[in-house]
């Protein structure tokens, strides 16, 4: 039952890095330091020391103004394509790592799996938010996002699996709705929303 946690726990972790990697580390570590959750498993306490914490702070107030200007969002989510699944299985390593070998093993592979799918989900949306040519969306869309942050990791390690089927409920939900955007945006530039105005009648 024990492995079953720490497996939610770590793959809980790779969601919301998948999200946004840096807010993830500043909020675990600072809410591991100021004693709301934990002690953390295996390698991952870590992260509660006061210059990860910083450095972490600090690279997510770069990431939230960068990601306030329209197409260098998009740009910056791009670019972390490279950065957030190998770091979120970092993080489910970890997590993990007081136990055997093959636990770990299946942390790392499950949770960097599931990080760049939650890294390409958020993409495509920025990439469809990105359309828009004011900052407004994206100041929202940043918000909302450190919400969901910041719950997943609090909730994570005192209720696993439900925060954890409330993640994977989300990405799907997620996963949805940018299908729907992407369809609303295609038509928009395609011109096929013309049929539905008087001028096209």
């Amino acid at each position: 039952m024990d492995s079953l946690v720490t497996m939610a726990q770590a793959l809980g972790i790779s969601v919301a890095s998948g999200l946004n990697l840096y807010a993830t580390v500043a909020l675990v570590g600072l809410a591991d330091r100021m004693g709301w959750i934990g002690p953390l498993p295996g390698a991952l306490s870590a992260i509660d020391s006061v210059p990860v914490i910083a450095v972490a702070f600090l690279l997510y107030a770069i990431e939230f103004l960068a990601t306030l200007v329209p197409g260098v969002a998009s740009a910056w989510e791009t670019a972390h394509s490279a950065i957030r699944p190998p770091a979120a299985a970092a993080l489910a390593v970890a997590t993990a790592w007081h136990g055997d070998a093959t636990f770990v093993l299946l942390a790392a592979l499950l949770g960097g799996g599931l990080a760049l799918t939650t890294h390409t989900t958020k993409l495509g949306l920025r990439y469809a938010i990105d359309t828009s040519p004011e900052p407004v969306t994206n100041g929202v869309a940043n918000i909302a996002e450190l919400g969901v942050v910041a719950s997943l990791a609090y909730f994570v390690w005192n209720h696993p699996f439900i925060s954890l089927g409330v993640a994977l409920a989300g990405l799907v939900l997620l996963m949805i709705t940018v299908r729907m955007i992407w369809r609303a945006v295609r038509r928009v530039f395609t011109g096929r929303g013309r049929e539905l105005t008087p001028s096209g009648w």
